[in-house]
């Protein structure tokens, strides 16, 4: 997978209660990387920063091993440190901020849950991709809002890779692509897996069928 690549295919998203220290993490990421993602996004809401530091360092190498995108959840700073790319919530800061502080060539992802109008927004602010969901029931975010997947077709106005997540597996990534979606962002459909790599081809599989 090449950067030229990363607008469309499987992003991978970490979770660090499915992988709670070093090995497991990295291997299980390599595995996620060598199956054929398309983007993986580092993501641990812990306060230990140095851990934090020490993994998303690793984890730039292998991704650059694979020539695979790396994006940081939330930390514009992190990313900068790594030289990543960076995810940003509504409540996570501004886009336009991360623009200026990444770079014109940095990936910056915006959420945007069910909203055309957070939408417009961050593409104004300079987003590189659009993030809609939850789409099915999830896991990671329980408590978020539903969208419907009409959305996904009509968020394709703004000629941005268009990212659908929540509750998305091997039995319904058929249904947001579809839909209009460029990119499905998942956690446990991979990382849940005894087999990333195997999940990571399930998933690809589903969507060329």
């Amino acid at each position: 997978m090449n950067n030229s690549g990363w607008q469309r295919g499987i992003y991978a998203i970490t979770d660090a209660h499915l992988m709670p220290d070093d090995d497991t993490l990295f291997s299980r990421v390599a595995a996620a990387l060598e199956g054929g993602i398309a983007l993986l996004q580092y993501r641990d809401k812990s306060v230990n920063q140095q851990r934090r530091l020490r993994q998303a360092q690793r984890l730039k190498q292998l991704c650059d091993h694979y020539d695979t995108p790396l994006i940081i959840n939330d930390d514009v700073d992190l990313a900068k440190a790594v030289n990543a790319g960076v995810h940003l919530g509504r409540e996570d800061g501004s886009i336009a901020a991360a623009r200026a502080q990444l770079g014109a060539s940095a990936i910056i992802g915006a959420t945007c849950h069910d909203s055309l109008e957070s939408a417009a927004q961050a593409v104004d602010e300079g987003a590189s991709y659009l993030a809609f969901g939850r789409f099915f029931a999830s896991r990671t975010k329980p408590d978020a809002p539903p969208a419907p997947l009409t959305l996904l077709r009509e968020a394709r106005q703004w000629q941005l890779p268009v990212v659908a997540i929540g509750g998305i597996d091997s039995a319904n990534i058929g249904q947001v692509i579809d839909a209009g979606a460029d990119l499905a962002a998942v956690v446990h459909a991979v990382f849940g897996s005894s087999s990333p790599a195997h999940a990571v081809f399930r998933l690809r599989q589903a969507v060329s069928d």
